[in-house]
């Protein structure tokens, strides 16, 4: 799971990766990013099919979602990720280091795009 943060411009920066292999991992890695971050709020991508349809991949961030809201009683916000990895993976390759480094980054890379949109004031889903 990629992770991006704000700076204080409003502007989306790659912060890394969280590699748990289950929700519960992936929540306590998080904690340490709240601690150090002073994190307010989450915005989170949703994944829906390109028709707008919500599937089961979206059905697993609303529970994912809802998890993270009540471990850490912080706001979780839900934007749009559609193709936003193949712009992540199109931004790396365009990149001086792109064709050296991009392994490991699209995710977090893609997280900015979508923390980006949302500042941006792009439509949080409900």
């Amino acid at each position: 799971m990629g992770l991006a943060w704000a700076d204080e411009l409003r502007i989306a920066l790659p912060l890394g990766m969280v590699a748990g292999t289950d929700c519960a991992q992936c929540l306590d890695d998080l904690a340490d990013v709240v601690r150090e971050r002073s994190v307010t709020e989450f915005v989170i991508g949703y994944p829906l099919h390109m028709d707008g349809e919500v599937g089961k991949r979206a059905k697993e961030v609303d529970e994912f979602s809802k998890k993270l809201g009540e471990k850490f009683g912080l706001p979780v916000r839900k934007v749009d990720e559609r193709l936003t990895t193949l712009a992540a993976e199109e931004a790396l390759a365009h990149s001086a280091k792109g064709a050296v480094e991009k392994d490991g980054k699209v995710d977090a890379v893609a997280a900015s795009l979508i923390l980006q949109d949302f500042l941006e004031g792009g439509k949080v889903i409900e």
